[in-house]
């Protein structure tokens, strides 16, 4: 290991669970790829940081082992379980939890979400929940199985009763709509995403909303013999607002022309950054019917804004937010980040209870997430291992639950800083209902423009299918017609569901 970088090679005997294992070890160590040998014959003769999963099926019993050798470190933990009681993955899980607990004593890192290391926590919560299992029930079962703390067992039980009338009473055939517009003003220093700054991407943008117009235009036709129902749209990105007034009315009205709005309960639109926002712009979005936007500050901090690449100051944002509520707009959230480059406990300590102070009737919390392609990880900016980000989220959860805030989605990325969770909270009964069904894969959400992934369940909530859109705005733009007949795949799920 040389500072965060780690040369790890990873021996697979008996079996072949890479996914699992490997999500596991970046709980521990992020950021980071590893190397991968199959080949058990040989894990003896591999020197170095390396880590054994073993898999050996005898007459009567599996053994499972793990051992782990990392710098002067030797750890190792052990199963034995009889082939009648072997679970359906066949001792995925298990191996995961030999690794956790033997990464645990090496690190002197216990992950609060445990061997949960899949993008939607809450989800497994609601499955549980519609089993029939009682609250101390789930509760105890995700520390003793799961190894997740008191603290993250209770913010998901919460989070998971928030949702449990609105997944209820959602119609069978109802869908999201989605709307990707792949757009910044700059691209912020810990952003991976496909979204393209302004300056590199401005001579797309009138073909990418020629184009945009055209595809809500096809798949508004396939929707119509469905039969399918829309009930929210949300507009994102990027920064949708990167778009002119003109233009922002131009999609939004197209999309009320093709689609049936008559049912629709919730229309969002990020707006986003405070240096997209003018008031021509959230007049348009007001006037075109969205009754929800975000105004995302990130952070209070000035010198925190500059750090991450922000063109736009606190001011700006306070400016942004108190003109969005002289338009009229009385569903407001706001996005902040946890562990950022530059930022302090106590600098977040003044964002959360400032953004308290303005009362937004949402705010969600992310925790920072070091991806391979972001700058911040590219350029070295950040030591994951000793952000702070673990007493900002603690702070935030604290404060805004003293505030009359309460969690109604939450979720997980890959190579979070302190392997923790963003989440939405909210006061007075104002949850976003296209936040929850995105996370909880619980409805159809079909998805349009560049990125955008559309996700399609069955009636029976039994069966999900994906159709990938072309990843960035270019290819998006030169090979639309080839894109555009992927959504033909929409009504073929629905004809033989």
């Amino acid at each position: 290991m040389k500072g965060n970088v780690f040369d790890l090679t990873v021996i697979f005997c008996g079996h072949s669970y890479k996914y699992e294992l490997e999500s596991v070890l970046k709980l521990f160590i992020p950021a980071t790829r590893f190397s991968f040998v199959y080949d058990g014959e040989n894990a003896l003769s591999i020197d170095g940081d390396r880590i054994i999963a073993e898999k050996r099926v005898d007459k009567d019993a599996v053994y499972f082992s793990v051992l782990c050798f990392i710098g002067d470190s030797r750890e190792s933990e052990t199963k034995l379980v009889d082939k009648c009681d072997m679970p359906d993955d066949g001792g995925e899980f298990i191996l995961s939890k030999l690794l956790f607990k033997a990464m645990c004593r090496i690190t002197g890192i216990i992950p609060e979400w445990g061997v949960i290391t899949g993008v939607r926590p809450v989800k497994r919560v609601n499955e549980m929940l519609s089993q029939g299992f009682s609250q101390s029930e789930i509760k105890t079962r995700l520390i003793n199985d799961f190894y997740v703390s008191d603290n993250k067992a209770d913010i998901a039980l919460r989070t998971a009763y928030a949702q449990r009338d609105i997944l209820k009473s959602t119609n069978e055939k109802a869908f999201d709509l989605y709307i990707s517009i792949p757009f910044c003003p700059t691209r912020c220093s810990y952003c991976s995403f496909v979204s393209q700054s302004i300056e590199k991407a401005s001579d797309q943008i009138g073909e990418y909303v020629k184009n945009l117009l055209v595809e809500i235009e096809y798949t508004a036709n396939i929707i119509k013999r469905t039969g399918l129902i829309l009930d929210t749209v949300y507009i994102g990105g990027g920064t949708p607002t990167t778009l002119s007034a003109d233009m922002l009315r131009i999609v939004m009205t197209k999309i009320s022309e093709c689609f049936d709005m008559s049912h629709i309960r919730e229309f969002t639109v990020e707006a986003g950054r405070a240096d997209t926002i003018t008031e021509d712009k959230l007049i348009t979005i007001k006037d075109c019917g969205a009754n929800r936007i975000s105004i995302n500050p990130q952070t209070l901090s000035d010198s925190v804004l500059k750090a991450i690449g922000r063109r736009h100051t606190v001011d700006d944002f306070y400016n942004s937010f108190f003109l969005a509520r002289k338009v009229g707009f009385d569903m407001i959230n706001t996005d902040l980040i946890a562990g950022l480059p530059t930022d302090t406990v106590d600098s977040f300590k003044r964002t959360i209870n400032g953004i308290i102070e303005l009362a937004p009737e949402n705010i969600t919390v992310h925790t920072l997430s070091v991806k391979r392609a972001s700058n911040i990880n590219l350029n070295s900016q950040l030591d994951v291992l000793k952000n702070p980000a673990g007493e900002m989220v603690e702070y935030a959860t604290k404060t805004l639950s003293e505030n009359g805030y309460s969690p109604y989605y939450l979720y997980r990325q890959k190579n979070m800083v302190g392997n923790l969770e963003n989440i939405g909270w909210e006061k007075g009964g104002t949850q976003s209902l296209y936040n929850i069904y995105i996370m909880e894969e619980s409805k159809t959400v079909i998805a349009l423009g560049a990125g955008a992934s559309t996700k399609l369940v069955d009636r029976n909530g039994k069966r999900l299918e994906r159709i990938f859109n072309y990843k960035y705005a270019v290819d998006y733009n030169n090979n639309f017609d080839l894109m555009l007949k992927k959504k033909d795949e929409i009504e073929r799920f629905y004809v033989n569901a």
